[in-house]
């Protein structure tokens, strides 16, 4: 996250520390000085993320070969120049900032909210300004760069700290992202993504010794200053007092700038006078309002101290004591092969969340662009966790008795506070012969054990009767199968607005992805992307199509070749759903880009969001959401919008 208004305050107040560069003369002065290295910029991709997606249509679950193709572009556009690129993207959210990972959750929440709002009242997409990065954006950017062959690292703990080692250590030419974290550490140039212009690689070079001159401070100062102003690690809550001490005393201040400036520069006042030393940071520690936790400032100071460096305000017995609590952990239930073959994949971006869950038992989920006013369609968080708890039971192997350790989630969903973890109870899968262990699945050979790793990976999705059929499938076409089917099973009612079912296939996603990594990579990863199966903009197109009542001819554009396997794919799901007694039951919408339900009067003054009753037809899991969020009445089957299909067997 960096400093609140930092970044903006070097540009306003301080524009001689933004200077215009040209990337390519610097990688050629990089290759002059340094003839043995190529010039190496390292990306904080997830402050890329948003600059990069630019296709037209996002509120429907991405346009992702669009997405693709611009990726490629921008790697293209510097390997022309002559300079290698590594990406990093974050790989974990630490305990330290688990509560600012939750504040940023709640207020996308409220730009979701607000998004949904426009739709229903517009019925179109809104303009930039509302854009919500399409769900699960950063997951699939991962494994995009991957595949175009990009050096990709997830982290083992927050990402700015390590693109700020790799710069310094590498010796790159540069950090490019848009973090104002990287005006603090003392590490490689810091480069502004929003400031590049591609075409030309001429961006914005953001100089510390500038912005330190201003302040009239050292860059020694930066991490007491950075930890003074707040940051990921000591709250802003806490500082208010030493603000108003230090505004009241600085000579400073400036009528012509708004508080939050006068701030930064009155802050930066108050350190330039004190020591640079441990005994001077332990006085500020007394005399800041940092209840039972005194070291809250050292260890925000020492959170910008990277391999190999000092300060003088930590004493050098203790330097770079940092570690992540994934760092810390070791592996829950299993031996360590197969805790450093799950590190070493987690670090590479190969497997998903695989690593999270062994080494600390936790997983995240962030938001998706689910309506919360939407009765009917379930967030994506409860659809998918009885997958979760077949993937969890097969990760985690069971204690006596045969109970496993519980799993905590943060999934980000309607009617969930975050306040606490929820404990989740793994669950294990129905598998011919038992679920074989980690060992088996992840370092086994041959044809007995890849058929083990394909049919547990269908039994986490209750299709392991239908493992012939999807085997002799594409292997997309059979990853998206099982989403489809899985679905079809846990929703009684297939009504969906675009929008949200678009959230919901991009999550089921990651769900296959989990379950894949977990049984051993039964398909390639790149079977299960998105730019293979799905496009956010011809998903609006065919969900319109269907409820105006449009032909199989009409959906299929006349292509004949495709009636055949459509057919096919169709009888195999809707054979699924019948072996599980399931009905399929549709509404037609009629025609129009519509979330929302038109005959409801829509009042967020007045009307509390809320959801339909949804059971999963495998468990019980459920039972507290339901009693919070009872079905909505006046809406049966006898509702003349209604229309109930009955799907034959094959």
């Amino acid at each position: 996250m960096g400093v609140r208004g930092l970044q903006g305050f070097v540009a306003r107040v301080c524009p001689d520390a933004c200077k215009t560069v040209d990337l390519r003369e610097m990688a050629e002065k990089h290759r002059i000085d340094h003839p043995d290295s190529p010039p190496v910029i390292v990306v904080d991709a997830m402050s890329c993320v948003r600059r990069w997606y630019t296709p037209e249509s996002w509120v429907c679950g991405g346009q992702w070969r669009e997405y693709l193709a611009i990726l490629e572009d921008f790697i293209n556009a510097f390997i022309a120049a002559g300079i290698k690129l590594v990406f990093y993207f974050d790989g974990v959210v630490e305990e330290k900032k688990r509560e600012e990972w939750i504040k940023r959750r709640m207020k996308n929440t409220e730009e979701i909210a607000t998004l949904f709002r426009f739709i229903k009242t517009h019925r179109k997409q809104p303009g930039r300004e509302m854009f919500v990065l399409p769900s699960a954006l950063p997951t699939f950017t991962r494994f995009a760069l991957k595949s175009l062959g990009q050096k990709t690292v997830c982290t083992l703990q927050e990402a700015d700290f390590e693109v700020a080692a790799y710069g310094l250590q590498h010796n790159c030419i540069g950090i490019l992202g848009q973090d104002s974290d990287y005006l603090i550490y003392n590490t490689c140039p810091y480069f502004s993504i929003e400031n590049l212009h591609l075409d030309r690689l001429v961006t914005v070079m953001y100089s510390r010794e500038v912005l330190c001159h201003v302040l009239g401070i050292s860059s020694t100062h930066l991490p007491l200053f950075a930890c003074l102003l707040g940051n990921d690690v000591v709250p802003e809550s806490l500082l208010e007092g030493f603000w108003h001490k230090c505004l009241t005393t600085s000579p400073h201040r400036n009528n012509s700038y708004n508080r939050r400036t006068n701030i930064l520069l009155s802050v930066a006042n108050y350190i330039s006078k004190i020591p640079c030393s441990y005994s001077s940071l332990k006085h500020l520690e007394e005399m800041l309002p940092l209840g039972s936790d005194k070291s809250l400032l050292y260890r925000g100071v020492n959170s910008y101290l990277l391999p190999g460096q000092q300060s003088p305000w930590i004493p050098p017995n203790v330097i770079n004591c940092q570690m992540s609590s994934l760092q810390q952990q070791s592996a829950l239930c299993q031996d360590k092969e197969i805790f450093q073959l799950a590190k070493e994949q987690h670090i590479q971006s190969e497997n998903y969340s695989i690593f999270n869950i062994l080494s600390n038992g936790e997983i995240e989920c962030s938001n998706s662009l689910e309506d919360d006013y939407d009765t009917e369609i379930p967030g994506q968080a409860l659809i998918y966790r009885p997958a979760r708890q077949h993937i969890y039971s097969i990760l985690l192997e069971s204690g006596k008795g045969g109970a496993y350790p519980l799993v905590k989630e943060w999934f980000v969903y309607f009617g969930n506070p975050l306040k606490q973890p929820e404990l989740i109870q793994p669950v294990r899968p129905s598998v011919t012969g038992g679920t074989p262990n980690l060992k088996t699945l992840w370092l086994a050979k041959g044809p007995d054990v890849e058929k083990q790793r394909y049919s547990t990976f269908l039994a986490c999705f209750y299709l392991q009767d239908e493992m012939e059929e999807l085997q002799a499938l594409e292997a997309p076409v059979a990853g998206f199968c099982c989403l489809l089917a899985y679905l079809m099973m846990q929703l009684a009612q297939v009504d969906s607005r675009a929008v949200h079912l678009g959230a919901v296939l991009i999550r089921g996603l990651t769900t296959l992805l989990m379950a894949n990594s977990a049984c051993g990579f039964p398909f390639k990863m790149d079977d299960l992307m998105p730019w293979a199966v799905f496009d956010g903009k011809l998903f609006q197109e065919k969900y319109q199509q269907s409820h105006r009542g449009c032909s199989l001819e009409e959906l299929l554009e006349g292509n004949e070749s495709l009636y055949t396997p459509f057919q096919n794919l169709k009888s195999l799901i809707c054979k699924v759903c019948m072996a599980r007694n399931r009905t399929i039951e549709s509404r037609p919408r009629g025609n129009g880009f519509n979330t929302g339900r038109e005959q409801r009067d829509f009042n967020p003054r007045f009307q509390q969001p809320h959801r339909s009753h949804f059971v999963s037809p495998y468990h019980n899991q459920m039972r507290g959401f339901t009693q919070r969020h009872p079905q909505s009445q006046g809406r049966g089957s006898g509702h003349p919008y209604w229309r109930r299909y009955h799907l034959p067997p094959r």
